[in-house]
Parts: structure tokens; sequence; C-alpha cells
């Protein structure tokens, strides 16, 4: 199967649906509480549209897959998360561009996501690498993709400019395929301690 190929993602916790138009009111309503994270990019109720509509746009270049990600308790749309950075003839790809509400973290929601994204990355399109990429300053995030298991393997310096005009150092951490069956059991054993 391709990165690039549109496809529902499912299990006992979170629903990723291929992202759609349809998608921009529920994740207006989730982007609250989330104006003070300045080191990642999630977009406001009144910019919601045009992240969907450039993430759509990307996907139709072919370098994205976004999902929006539905929390199967509560039934609302809680984020969004994209296969990026898609580069198909070496099997190469990044989990990214990824926020979730202020409500749905530290839930199974991220735990749960990451386990679809990569079984379906490894498992389904025979990945070689999944990339994943962070502000140096996003401890939380950082600490979490550690958790998953991929290694760091360096830091971008002043690799973006931020809309303020700051520069952001990126770290890059990646997951391997023979990494990937001790990943996923550390994933796994997350979820059913709940």
């Amino acid at each position: 199967m391709l990165l690039t190929e549109p496809v529902v993602l499912e299990n006992a916790h979170v629903l990723l649906e291929p992202l759609s138009v349809d998608h921009a009111a529920g994740l207006a309503a989730a982007t609250a509480g989330l104006e003070h994270a300045w080191y990642t990019s999630v977009p406001t109720p009144t910019t919601v549209a045009a992240d969907i509509a450039q993430r759509l746009a990307w996907r139709d270049a072919g370098a994205m897959n976004p999902w929006a990600i539905r929390d199967l308790e509560t039934g609302g749309v809680v984020g969004e998360t994209t296969f990026c950075n898609i580069d198909q003839p070496n099997r190469h790809v990044e989990i990214g561009h990824t926020w979730i509400s202020v409500e749905a973290q530290r839930t199974a929601v991220n735990t749960a996501s990451k386990l679809l994204l990569l079984t379906h990355a490894f498992e389904e399109c025979d990945a070689v690498a999944v990339e994943f990429r962070t502000h140096w300053h996003n401890r939380q995030s950082r600490a979490a993709i550690a958790r998953l298991g991929a290694k760091q393997d360096g830091v971008l310096r002043n690799h973006r400019i931020g809309p303020d005009g700051s520069l952001r150092d990126t770290v890059v951490f990646s997951l391997l395929p023979h990494e990937w069956p001790a990943a996923r059991r550390g994933l796994e054993e997350r979820l059913a301690r709940g």
C-alpha cells in the first residue's frame, strides 16, 4: 500500500479519518485552550479552514496524508495528524503536523493514534524509516517521542523561522523496522494499562 493512500484507521480508542472540510467545525472547537502552544503549530478557530485547505493541497501534491482524530470515547474530533514529507520511492515518511485538544491530552488518544500510524507505516506500507520532528522547547513532545522507542537522530539548528521571527531548532527522531516490534509492544502495554 502507498503511504499517500487515504485510509480509515481504527482501534478501540480512536478513529483516524481522512481529513476533509467536513471536520472544520469539530476541529475549530478542539483548538480551545491551545493558544499558548507557541512551540507548535495549532490552527485557531478562524484559521482551521485554511489549515485544512493547506493539508489537502499537500495531499493532492503527494507530500502528505492527513487525518482527523476522533476520540471514540466522546465521539468528538479532537485533533489532526499526518504522514508528511512522504518519500514513497524510498519508503520513508514522517509522522507530524499533529495536534490534540487539551481535553484529549494525557488520555489514550495520542498513544492509540501513534500505534495506528506506525502499524500502518511499517506493516501495510513497508516503510524503512518513520521520522518524528519537534521543536527543541517542546519537551512534552520530545519525551513522548522517546517513549515510543524512537531514537534521536540530531538537531537541525535554526531550522525554521517562526511567525514571530524567532528561530526554531528542530529535534529529529526516527524509528526503524527492526525497532518496531518492541515499540509496538510498548504502545500496546501502555494502552492496556489505561
